[in-house]
C-alpha cells in the first residue's frame, strides 16, 4: 500500500495506476476505521481492480459546539488495517493541503440536505458536499463506496455528482453499501466508543423500536401515531431526546404521510448521553 500525503504525489500515483490499465474505487472516511468501513473496502475489491481510501477528518463539516478535537485519529492503526485488506493507495492530506491559504470556495446541495441531520447541523452537509466534491476531482477514482448508515450524506453526495456533471465518478458509479451492525442490531459507528457500558445496552433499543414501527406501518398503521410511539420508545429506553424520526422519500427525503409504493425510508437521529446516533431502514 502507498500511503500518499501531497496532491502532487497523489496525482502520480494514480497516473501509475490508470498507465496499467486498472479501475480504480475510492472509499472515503474520516479514520477510526471499524468494520463498517472495511466492509466497504471489501465491496471496493469486488468492483474495482484497485482499491483506494482516503482518511481525513474534515473540519469544515464540523459546527461550533461538535467533536472536532475529540474525533478519534488512529493513522497507525487504520493504516495496518488498509494494508491487511490489500488497499492499494491510502490518501491521507493534511488541513492545510486539502483547504490551502486563500481556499475560498463551498459546495452546497439544496433540498436533501435541508431537513434531518442539515437542520440540526447547520452547514454540515456543506461541508461534506465540499470535501467529497474535491476528493473526487483529486482521486479521479471510476468509483465510490459510502455507507447507507448515512443516507442523507449519500443523497446529498449523489445530488451533487449529478448536478455537476461529475466523470469521475459518474453518479451511476457512486454505490450505497448496506449498514452493517452489532449483534443486537446497533449499526457500527465512530461514535459508539463515547457510549457507557449503560448507554451501549440502552442504545440497541433504536434499531429494535425502528423494527417495530416498520412493522406496524405495514400492518396498516398511520405515519403520525407510529412515528410518535417510536419517539416514545426511545424516551422511555434511555434516550435523552430525538431530533427527529421521519418516513421519507428515499431518494428526495421529502417527508411522507403514507406509504405511496414508492421506495421510502424510515431515518431516525437521537441522543443518549452526550452522544448523538443516526439510523435509517428501508420501508
Amino acid at each position: 500500500m502507498q500511503t500518499v500525503t501531497t496532491r502532487e504525489m497523489l496525482r502520480t500515483t494514480v497516473d501509475a495506476l490508470r498507465a496499467e490499465g486498472r479501475t480504480l474505487a475510492l472509499v472515503p472516511t474520516m479514520g477510526a476505521l471499524h468494520e463498517g468501513h472495511l466492509t466497504l473496502v471489501r465491496e471496493a475489491k469486488s468492483r474495482a481492480d484497485s482499491v483506494a481510501v482516503s482518511i481525513f477528518v474534515n473540519p469544515t463539516q464540523f459546527g461550533p459546539n461538535e467533536d472536532l478535537d475529540a474525533y478519534p485519529r488512529r493513522m497507525e492503526e487504520d493504516s495496518a488495517l488498509l494494508e491487511k485488506e490489500g488497499v492499494a493507495l491510502l490518501w491521507a492530506p493534511t488541513v492545510t493541503e486539502m483547504y490551502p491559504d486563500g481556499y475560498a470556495t463551498n459546495v452546497s446541495v439544496s433540498g436533501v440536505s435541508e431537513g434531518l441531520c442539515g437542520a440540526a447541523r447547520p452547514g454540515h452537509f456543506d461541508g461534506v458536499a465540499t470535501v467529497v466534491c474535491k476528493l473526487f476531482n483529486q482521486v479521479r477514482p471510476d468509483l465510490a463506496l459510502f455507507g447507507e448508515k448515512d443516507w442523507q450524506q449519500l443523497a446529498v453526495i449523489r445530488r451533487m455528482a449529478a448536478d455537476l456533471d461529475l466523470v469521475r465518478p459518474h453518479v451511476s458509479a457512486i454505490h450505497g453499501v448496506p449498514t452493517v451492525r452489532e449483534a443486537d442490531g446497533l449499526a457500527l459507528s465512530s461514535r459508539n466508543q463515547y457510549l457507557s457500558p449503560e448507554q451501549r445496552q440502552q442504545a440497541a433499543e433504536l434499531p429494535q423500536a425502528m423494527r417495530d414501527a416498520i412493522a406496524a406501518l405495514h400492518s396498516g398503521s398511520a405515519v403520525a401515531p407510529t412515528l410518535a410511539a417510536l419517539e416514545a420508545h426511545l424516551l422511555q429506553a434511555g434516550f435523552a431526546s430525538v431530533d427527529y424520526a421521519t418516513l421519507a422519500d428515499a431518494a428526495s427525503l421529502v417527508p411522507l404521510d403514507s406509504l405511496s409504493g414508492a421506495p421510502a425510508r424510515l431515518l431516525v437521529a437521537a441522543r443518549i448521553g452526550g452522544t448523538r446516533l443516526i439510523d435509517n431502514m428501508a420501508v
